[in-house]
Order: C-alpha cells, then structure tokens, then sequence
C-alpha cells in the first residue's frame, strides 16, 4: 500500500479536530496507531472512538495497526508531556510526531495583551518546544523517526492583525530547521507544514461569534483571498502530512511546505 504506516506509532497534538481530526482519521486508515494528544479529553475519546468505529466498518486488519487511542494532556505543561511520552514510548517505538495544536489570536503589536501573547507562546511555541523535547531521546533510542510542525503561511507572509499568532508560526518555522539540522544524523526527520486559511470549525465558530447573520458573505470573502478561490479542507493538509510522514519521504528534511493555493506566489 503506497503511504502505508502499518506497524508505525504516531502521536498528533490536537488531533480531536479540525486539520488534527483530518490527520488522525488518515494515519489510522493507513495503519497507524494514532495516540490523540488533546486538552479536550471528552472530545479525544469521542473521536477517537469515532475512527475505531470507522475502520471496523470498513473491515481493516487491526493486526498491522490502524486504531486511534485519546490522551488528556496540556502541552504547554512540560512533566505532563514528558511523562505521557515515556509512558506511550514503553509500548514500543514512537515513529511520528505531528505537532498540530495551536491557538490563534487577533491583534497587532499595539492591542495585543500581555496575557494573550503569553497564551500563545504557551501553546504555538512552548507546547510545540515540549514535545520535540520530549520525543527526541526517545526517537534516538529507535535510531530515527519523523517530527512534522504545523507552521503557516503567517510566518514568512505579513497578515493584518496576526502579531502574536505571526510570531509564533515563524519559531515553529524556525524549530524545524534547527531540529532538522541538530538530529539529522539520528535518522530523525524534520519538516513543517504552511497553510493558508483552512475551513475547520474555528472558521465557523469565529464567524457566528464575530458576524451573526452575516456568516455567509463573510465566508465568501474570507475564501476569496485564496488566489485559487476557496479555503483549503482539512483532508487536503492531511494529505500532504501523510506524504511527509511517510516512508516515501525518506530523503526530505528541513523543508516547510506551504498549501496554501497560491496564497503566497500568487496574492500580488
């Protein structure tokens, strides 16, 4: 099976929704097992039963992988990620780690609070930080394995009223490289993701809260920044994270790759 992730260990934080749900239903299909990471327990084991249920129906052969299990954690805490990786870890080897979870914001340098930038760095960098920090030693152990960042396109395109969000994008930006440079030689690949605007329920939760009655248009217009004339699905970033996860992209590492549909190149 071209992609096949069968017998391999992968962990995606905020993997109960949005691109993290996308990821963690096609690394399952593809015969991983997929540990949830999610602050939202409730929602991780909904999920997660969700994909199991999924790939029953579907008849997959659970003796080569393919199953989700959810986890409660807060990656911005670093003892509980450390001891959950271990833990994870003891049952065999961690082959993938996608750090998805991340939190945005609205503000530029001038009304964004103190409080909200530390939240962001808590969660985009610290979380991010944290868990590279924690599976590094246990990757090394295994002779290697695949570390995959969500960046953005915010981290190397100015976004009106992203300050904080910006900033945080581009240290994950950064991270990868670093880690992709430091590790290279324990068979430890790095790589970063780019997208631009994405429909997932963030999307329509901000819209309700911020344009009721008008979530239609504002959607419309939202989308029609793209170049290419609509948001990205969830499945289209999963996709490429698959790619990059897999063993077919053995020879890739320190690479952020934008999706962004000429959002980029093209918004000129």
């Amino acid at each position: 099976m071209p992609f096949s992730l069968q017998h391999k260990t992968a962990l995606v934080t905020g993997g109960a929704s949005g691109i993290g749900l996308a990821i963690s239903r096609l690394f399952a299909q593809q015969g991983a097992t997929v540990h949830i990471l999610e602050l939202n327990h409730e929602q991780a084991i909904r999920q997660a039963d969700a994909i199991n249920r999924e790939l029953d129906k579907a008849g997959a052969d659970r003796a080569y992988g393919g199953k989700a299990i959810a986890h409660p954690i807060d990656i911005a805490n670093q003892p509980e990620v450390i001891s959950l990786l271990q833990k994870i870890a003891a049952d065999g080897a961690i082959d993938i780690l996608v750090n998805n979870a991340g939190i945005a914001h609205i503000g530029n340098a001038e009304n964004t609070l103190e409080a909200d930038f530390d939240r962001i760095v808590s969660v985009n960098i610290k979380g991010t930080y944290n868990c590279i920090h924690a599976v590094v030693p246990l990757m090394k152990k295994n002779n290697g394995g695949v570390i995959l960042n969500m960046a953005s396109v915010a981290a190397t395109v100015g976004i009106p009223d992203r300050f904080a969000y910006s900033m945080s994008k581009g240290a994950v930006l950064t991270m990868t490289l670093s880690v992709a440079r430091d590790f290279i030689k324990e068979g430890i690949r790095c790589n970063c993701i780019s997208p631009a605007r994405v429909h997932t329920p963030f999307v329509d939760g901000f819209l309700k809260k911020n344009y009721p009655g008008q979530e239609a248009d504002m959607f419309a217009k939202l989308a029609a920044t793209q170049p290419i004339g609509r948001m990205a699905e969830p499945e289209e970033i999963a996709h490429l994270a698959l790619y990059l996860c897999s063993d077919e992209a053995a020879f890739i590492t320190g690479c952020d790759y934008p999706i962004d549909g000429g959002f980029i190149r093209l918004n000129n």
